[in-house]
């Protein structure tokens, strides 16, 4: 069954040559909550996690809450290996699905069938895999044949219900959703609502970061607020 451990996790990023901008520091510190550090290398430290532990079992949905820069996506990043743990550790049994940015890793001198490939590589998925679910792909997106141009050529909302119908062609064990992952019209939000429902359900845990609480209650998540880089309160219990 699918878990995941998270113990005494900290996450820090290092920014070099900025302590000669000390209105920009100070601007940083304020909106942060002051989780930076100055060194003596003439660069600055930003703690995005600072001693987390948690523990997130098999049927849980979390719904990470708080305000920008709260550590929420960073921690999301991190459970998806994108960000390295500067101390601590996390332990992980099952398989990961990130819905972080649906869009990432296509290219766009590719056409949409050949971005279907791609992406689809980068997910794990075999040419196999990929040839059995391409036409729900393409069904999805109702692009139709805007799927054999480069999709430089695309709009925003293209590219963005291609991203998202490849992403969630495949049903991990645990999966990461950020906010923001409409795509396109009112109509089509539906859809994606719809997908993202189902996405969910197959999954034997999943973990959101997102401000709108309505969605995570629609999601059946248990709130846990973030603050400054630490989990403000934990409701998971």
């Amino acid at each position: 069954m699918a878990h995941i451990s998270i113990k005494n996790l900290s996450v820090e990023f290092k920014v070099y040559g900025s302590n000669a901008r000390s209105l920009k520091k100070q601007l940083l510190s304020h909106a942060t909550g002051g989780r930076i550090a100055s060194n003596a290398d003439d660069s600055i430290t930003v703690k995005a996690l600072d001693d987390i532990s948690l523990e997130i079992c098999h049927g849980e949905r979390i719904g990470l809450t708080g305000h920008n820069g709260s550590g929420k996506t960073t921690l999301l990043r991190t459970l998806a290996g994108i960000y390295k743990p500067t101390g601590g550790s996390i332990e992980i049994e099952g398989t990961i699905g990130a819905l972080l940015d649906p869009a990432s890793g296509m290219d766009p001198e590719a056409t949409g069938i050949e971005n279907i490939y791609l992406r689809g590589y980068v997910l794990g998925m075999s040419k196999k895999e990929i040839d059995t679910k391409i036409g729900g792909i393409a069904e999805f997106t109702e692009l139709g044949k805007f799927l054999e141009l480069p999709v430089k050529t695309y709009s925003a909302g293209m590219y963005s219900r291609l991203g998202f119908a490849i992403s969630t062609a495949i049903r991990p064990d645990i999966l990461l959703i950020d906010e923001g992952i409409g795509a396109g019209d009112a109509g089509f939000r539906e859809k994606v609502v719809q997908r993202t429902q189902e996405f969910v359900s197959s999954a034997q845990i999943a973990v959101f970061a997102s401000h709108d609480h309505a969605f995570l209650q629609d999601m059946g998540a248990q709130f846990l607020a973030f603050e400054h880089g630490k989990i403000a309160n934990n409701n998971t219990a």
